[in-house]
């Protein structure tokens, strides 16, 4: 591929973050939805005409051998995740995975073995990850001083939890589909966490669990030796809280880690940036999208152009992986995907396929 190969892409999923993927894409001059592939004809082809998308599949292999196809974004249900992302890195076609990349360490460590053997990119769909704002953020790290304290949050009060009190459950509060708090929301400020600050020593946690075991909220506290990081996530409450990296000179604030809206430093007193001034702020002026997946895919593209199937992004994800199986496994979150080799799981692919419109809560509100 030349720097001027546009990627072609099919989809897999028609729900709303499908949605924002088709409209990031049109958006691109890199990157063109070239299929779609859902378990329901009626579904697909509504899907295709919304966004004039040329192919609807209903069979995936016949969907994986389009001619028309580079890649990948699978947007399907947390638990159908891996098992479709195998096939098609082993169909050849380079993948990009919604967020959370799969259920588990040990799905995502097969994903990554199949990218590397078929020399395909494997790439997480973590939005913020790729925004310019959170590279903004590590450059502002150092006017902090020494960092001591993180605190992320992410609570935002789904617009499911009303029918879940009043007895309707429906998929995205219901664990047998892989979710669950730190699937849905959390994820995206352990992701964070892993790629700004890597390994954690040590892990702590909390999580509420609702009458049918599913994790309504969470708490998580990193261990980075001299700087801890606090994590908040919540499906079931709002917050209208900063996110705050603290140092011993200063403190930056920014609001919604996930789409970042605002950005100040707060100088403490005694500062070395501060002088005689006393206490003041700095506001940090940056540009906002409607939609910042346009970052998401557009480095997506880049990667597969380059061949890049070994990248930075692959370890932030295991990472990601490796503290939110710690968090399941201090609070008791289990799924029924968890057994890779059962029959039970075999046969929940099989009835359910990709499911439709069953999870990405994230910002449905």
């Amino acid at each position: 591929m030349n720097d001027k190969t546009v990627i072609r892409i099919g989809v897999v999923g028609t729900n709303f973050v499908s949605d924002w993927l088709c409209e990031a894409a049109a958006a691109l001059d890199c990157v063109t939805v070239t299929a779609v592939y859902s378990r329901a004809q009626q579904t697909g082809d509504a899907f295709a005409e919304k966004h004039s998308i040329g192919a609807v599949f209903t069979d995936y292999d016949a969907f994986l051998a389009y001619p028309e196809l580079d890649a990948v974004y699978i947007a399907s249900p947390n638990f159908a995740h891996a098992a479709q992302a195998v096939r098609a890195l082993n169909a050849g076609k380079h993948v990009l995975c919604e967020k959370v990349i799969a259920t588990n360490s040990a799905e995502l460590s097969e994903m990554i073995g199949a990218a590397r053997a078929n020399g395909c990119v494997l790439l997480e769909a973590m939005r913020p990850s790729f925004d310019p704002c959170i590279a903004l953020v590590r450059e502002q790290l150092p006017k902090l001083g020494k960092l001591r304290r993180v605190v992320l949050d992410f609570n935002q009060y789904s617009s499911r939890y009303d029918k879940f009190k009043s007895g309707d459950i429906q998929n995205a509060f219901n664990p047998a589909y892989s979710n669950a708090a730190i699937m849905d929301i959390g994820v995206y400020i352990v992701h964070i966490a892993a790629k700004l600050f890597g390994r954690p020593r040590r892990i702590l946690s909390m999580s509420t669990l609702l009458h049918n075991g599913f994790e309504g909220s969470g708490h998580v506290l990193l261990d980075y030796g001299d700087m801890k990081a606090e994590l908040s996530y919540s499906k079931i409450t709002e917050s209208v809280t900063p996110n705050l990296f603290v140092g011993e000179d200063a403190t930056l604030a920014v609001g919604k880690i996930t789409m970042p809206t605002d950005m100040r430093i707060i100088y403490h007193k005694g500062s070395p940036n501060l002088g005689n001034q006393g206490r003041w702020e700095e506001e940090i002026p940056f540009e906002t999208v409607d939609n910042n997946m346009i970052y998401e895919l557009a480095e997506f593209a880049r990667l597969c152009r380059e061949g890049l199937v070994e990248n930075e992004y692959l370890e932030n994800s295991v990472i990601e992986m490796e503290i939110i199986d710690e968090v399941r496994r201090q609070n008791g979150i289990v799924f029924p995907s968890d057994e890779d080799a059962s029959p039970a799981k075999a046969d929940y692919l099989a009835v359910h396929g990709t499911a439709d419109n069953v999870h990405k809560e994230e910002e449905s509100l």
